[in-house]
């Protein structure tokens, strides 16, 4: 069968050979395809690239926002180190106070108990010369009303007996200490009896 056979069968309906159909069809398509790539592809190429810009603009920002976040930290740790070394100083500044308000302190402490145990020697100092005194004129009277009872002399005298009294005096002075004057206020006297 030749080709021209089956022209004649098919009616002249061959498709492999062009005819005019296929050239309108290729011109509408080609007119179409241009309208397309003028009309059409000009605004998705521009949203196309706008939307790529956008997405380059944020992978942008994100990676400056990345370094930002970067150096915050790096910011921070530098600052909280800082802040550590800075509390160290201070607490020891602090210790380093305390101890010497705690040395102060002590100083003032022993200062007045010092203070405190002169005022108390002074003070018993001062009661024991009140005490002989006090004893000085009991004694002396004690002393006369005995010595008049065992004696049966009248020491009327007084220069005989202010002799008398202070040599008593200056024996128990010599014998007895300021501990002898106990807190009940017994006083040692010689030969062993006590007196209240």
């Amino acid at each position: 069968m030749s080709t021209r056979n089956l022209a004649e069968q098919g009616g002249g309906n061959l498709f492999l050979i062009p005819n005019a159909t296929f050239f309108v069809e290729l011109v509408i398509f080609l007119v179409v395809l241009g309208v397309i790539w003028r009309y059409v592809v000009p605004p998705v190429k521009r949203a196309m690239g706008e939307r790529q810009e956008m997405v380059r603009r944020q992978i942008q920002e994100s990676q400056q926002a990345s370094e930002r976040l970067a150096e915050a930290q790096a910011r921070y740790a530098e600052a909280l180190a800082l802040a550590r070394v800075e509390a160290a100083k201070i607490r020891e500044a602090a210790r380093a106070d305390a101890q010497e308000i705690k040395d102060e302190m002590r100083r003032q402490a022993e200062q007045e108990v010092a203070r405190i145990r002169e005022r108390g020697v002074e003070q018993l100092a001062t009661q024991r010369e009140q005490v002989v005194r006090e004893l000085r004129g009991e004694l002396g009277r004690l002393a006369v009303t005995l010595a008049g009872r065992i004696v049966g002399d009248s020491v009327a005298d007084d220069a005989r007996r202010a002799g008398t009294v202070d040599r008593f005096l200056d024996e128990l002075q010599g014998v007895a200490s300021p501990e002898s004057v106990t807190a009940g206020g017994a006083v040692s006297v010689p030969g062993g009896r006590r007196r209240r």
